[in-house]
């Protein structure tokens, strides 16, 4: 039997991984440190020794799903490891699945490693183990959940906000900047190892480095700030396509815009404006200078045309009257918006909107939510429309028969549209390559056109 023939040194983990982006990147340095301690992931309960749970427990549904996840695990396998936000309340969890053998918070890869080491002791291999082990090396980019093409990279923990909805400071604490070396250095190995666009994730990418006043490090022979303007123009030097989530409309972020222009950074923008009525604003603790908004929206727009914005709302926020979620309605069709999501108001555990007065009924909730989502669904359709006849350049995800499904620079992956190109199995694409694309067609959601050949 040959070396790569042998069974797992140290036992086989299963894993399963739930919520955003940012707890991605935690089950992805997870199974890396796993990987490295000699243990096998394996992708189904009847092969794993232990499963470990990465949860999420933003907002009521995702604390049923991490808990339905938990109950399937225990029914599966039996042995239950529990990390993640909702490991931040353990009395709930023990309290549904009193058998979990650990519960840790996000971020806590010590506690979840040593959970492992207690339910999978390392096996001892008395030759390999006189051998020092090897460190990384320069390109390793660990294990990714992600296709090989695009990456999250997370430049952040916590947030310094307290928006009266949210319980995530509660979860994941105050903000804690990664420094900016090494983030681009992690940047510079994903990119080296085939990654062509990376997605910037945090809970407020704006307050990059705010936490270390925006402390200065060298990358490449060349000091950067702590901050988010400078992690981009680093980001830049990559040659590949970088994309920001999770951004606050603050002033600075003027600055980032003539980068976009320039073709250094995608020019897309993830704002979760949360709402247009500056009361409702105050009630939910965001920012509420709604004119000035759509005045630097307007402003944006004049320097980079291309500019893509995506944006989250909340319907039925307690105390919302019709008269302001008809402000809302109006703020969309001035803003004009490119990518939408909405959710009606629900109460989480913790959260002290919870104790705002004037509750929406749910039945009217839904039918704000209804009205919200066909007034956008309109601006969506035209703004799609208006490219068609354009030639988008576009990073293909896959190719499924005749057709390659790709995004174009205005789509994010898995909560953005796609761009089908009909011609895609044709003209010999493959995931990961770049495709400048002819529009031919549009919905509410997607693109479609062709691969336009040389004559």
């Amino acid at each position: 039997m040959s070396l790569n023939d042998a069974p797992p040194r140290s036992g086989k983990v299963g894993f399963v991984s739930l919520g955003c982006p940012k707890a991605l990147v935690d089950s992805e340095r997870i199974l890396t440190q796993l990987r490295v301690e000699g243990y096998d992931i394996v992708p189904t309960y009847d092969d794993a020794d232990v499963v470990v749970v990465n949860t999420c427990g933003f907002i009521d549904s995702a604390v049923t799903e991490s808990l339905d996840a938990i109950g399937e695990a225990i029914a599966e396998n039996g042995k239950v490891i529990v990390t993640g936000c909702l490991g931040k309340r353990p009395e709930q969890i023990r309290e549904a699945h009193p058998d979990v053998l650990a519960i840790s918070g996000p971020q806590d890869y010590a506690s979840v490693m040593n959970a492992i080491y207690a339910a999978l002791p390392p096996k001892h291999d008395p030759f390999i183990d006189l051998v020092p082990r090897r460190a990384a090396a320069e390109d390793d980019i660990g294990i990714k959940l992600t296709p090989k093409h695009y990456a999250y990279l997370k430049i952040s923990e916590g947030c310094n906000h307290r928006c009266s909805f949210c319980i995530i400071p509660s979860m994941r604490g105050d903000l804690v900047s990664r420094p900016v070396d090494e983030v681009l250095r992690e940047a510079e190995r994903l990119a080296r190892g085939g990654v062509r666009e990376l997605l910037v994730v945090s809970q407020d990418t704006s307050a990059y480095g705010v936490d270390v006043r925006y402390a200065e490090r060298t990358w490449r022979d060349r000091a950067y700030q702590t901050r988010m303007k400078s992690l981009c123009e680093g980001l830049s030097e990559l040659g590949i396509w970088t994309r920001l989530h999770y951004v606050y409309p603050y002033p600075h972020v003027d600055e980032i815009i003539p980068l976009m222009a320039d073709g250094k950074l995608l020019p897309y923008l993830d704002i979760p404006f949360q709402h247009a009525s500056p009361r409702i604003l105050k009630l939910m603790k965001r920012p509420g200078a709604v004119d000035k908004t759509l005045e630097r929206i307007q402003r944006w727009r004049s320097i980079c045309p291309e500019l893509t914005i995506r944006s989250t709302f909340i319907v039925g926020f307690p105390g919302e009257t019709e008269a302001e979620f008809e402000q809302l309605l109006d703020f969309l069709d001035e803003a004009q918006l490119d990518r939408v999501g909405a959710f009606a108001y629900s109460p989480v555990e913790g959260a002290t909107a919870n104790a705002l007065p004037d509750a929406v009924p749910d039945e009217v909730k839904q039918e704000r939510l209804a009205r919200f989502m066909e007034r956008q669904a309109d601006i969506s359709a035209a703004r799609l429309e208006a490219k068609v006849g354009t030639v988008q350049r576009c990073l293909v995800d896959a190719v499924d028969g005749d057709l390659a499904i790709a995004r174009s620079m205005a789509d994010a992956p898995e909560i953005d549209g796609l761009v089908q190109i009909q011609n895609g199995f044709e003209a010999g694409l493959k995931p990961g390559e770049f495709v400048d694309v002819e529009i031919m067609g549009s919905d509410e959601h997607d693109l479609y056109g062709e691969v336009a050949f040389d004559d």
